[in-house]
């Protein structure tokens, strides 16, 4: 008779093997978690969480840290006294197992499920192609003469933004405008917050992050204010379930360019020009060069402003985090890693080439 101590485990791995087949099929996952379970699980998330001014899941996570560094403090303290026999490593290991299975079960019915789904090809009736130069530099082109309008006006709506309220307020606005073209972009029940980690983010190497355990999207306020406006939609885009990163930035750059606020719309094509940017130049570095002498002064200067920004924070953790995201982003399908991030380019151009505009 299975003993009740080893029913929870046994149902625990079994939940979570059932979880894995269901991920195995996209048009079931969109249908029933995507557009079905998730819409409810984080609204409610939304609604018993967001109100409060601070961030429960930054809380989560530092609680979650000490927890562990305690238990590995007490798990050393037991190898120095020799306490350390076969049943107590076995005893350990299963609860490492156990927390394991709780862990991956509730990121996955929480929201993790989100990277298996259909997505936005699907809800949009995009057709993902190959980047082809002449289809990229048709984009690009554009990008350059929408930035290069907003220049001016962006700068002037800028400093307002450096009020978080403003910030997330403008955010919310944007989606409100957006909804009003394609409801698929509905955004009710607002949690967005402050990262409590902002400063040692930007060592870090994060300007934002969504937290599926409290849903909560987090935003690092302390980078430069330029690319705040499209951080902050593109982490509302994962709380709307777009969990791929070239998804959810495609969400951000479709919210970001509908504000009516220049400084936002800015912020859209100021990040998809960096993305775009690295396509070009791995095609022809000749005609990236000749992409960024287009630019207005200040833009080019918002680019090394960026630059060292990052330059600044620089440090060798920041390489084993990055290279540590990288692997997650691959293990949720997402083989491209942190390039994934650049692959909205792609979905900007088949954007482009099926309604003629950006």
């Amino acid at each position: 008779m299975l003993k009740r101590k080893h029913f929870g485990f046994l149902s625990l791995a079994i939940l979570a093997i059932l979880i894995k087949i269901f991920s195995l099929f996209p048009e079931a996952v969109e249908r029933y978690y995507s557009d079905g379970f998730y819409p409810i699980i984080s609204q409610t998330q939304r609604i018993l969480i967001g109100w409060i001014p601070f961030s429960m899941g930054d809380i989560l996570y530092f609680a979650t840290a000490l927890y562990l560094l305690l238990k590995t403090i007490a798990f050393i303290k037991r190898m120095i006294r020799k306490e350390i026999n076969r049943s107590y490593l076995l005893h350990v290991g299963k609860k490492i197992l156990t927390a394991a299975l709780v862990v991956y079960i509730l990121f996955n019915v929480l929201w993790g499920l989100n990277y298996n789904r259909v997505g936005i090809a699907k809800q949009l009736e995009l057709t993902r192609q190959e980047v082809l130069s002449d289809d990229l530099m048709n984009v690009m082109q554009q990008i350059v003469y929408r930035i290069n309008a907003l220049d001016s006006l962006a700068r002037i709506n800028r400093l307002p933004l450096t009020r978080k309220r403003n910030l997330f307020e403008g955010s919310v606005f944007s989606y409100q405008t957006l909804a009003e073209k394609n409801s698929l972009f509905t955004y009710s029940r607002v949690s967005v917050k402050p990262s409590l980690y902002s400063y040692l983010g930007n060592y870090m190497g994060f300007t934002g992050y969504y937290n599926p355990f409290s849903g909560e999207a987090q935003v690092n306020t302390t980078v430069p204010v330029f690319i705040q406006p499209f951080t902050t939609c593109h982490e509302i885009g994962h709380q709307l379930g777009y969990a791929k990163e070239s998804e959810a930035n495609f969400a951000g750059y479709l919210s970001a360019s509908s504000s009516t606020n220049p400084a936002f719309r800015y912020s859209a094509y100021f990040d998809l020009y960096l993305y775009g940017r690295r396509y070009v130049y791995l095609l022809d570095t000749i005609k990236g060069k000749q992409l960024d002498n287009q630019l207005n002064p200040g833009i080019r200067k918002d680019i090394r402003d960026l630059r060292e920004f990052v330059n600044r924070h620089a440090n060798p953790i920041e390489k084993i985090i990055d290279l540590l995201y990288s692997q997650f982003l691959k293990a949720n399908e997402q083989p491209s890693g942190r390039v994934s991030y650049s692959e909205v380019i792609v979905w900007v151009i088949a954007y482009y080439k099926k309604y003629g505009r950006l």
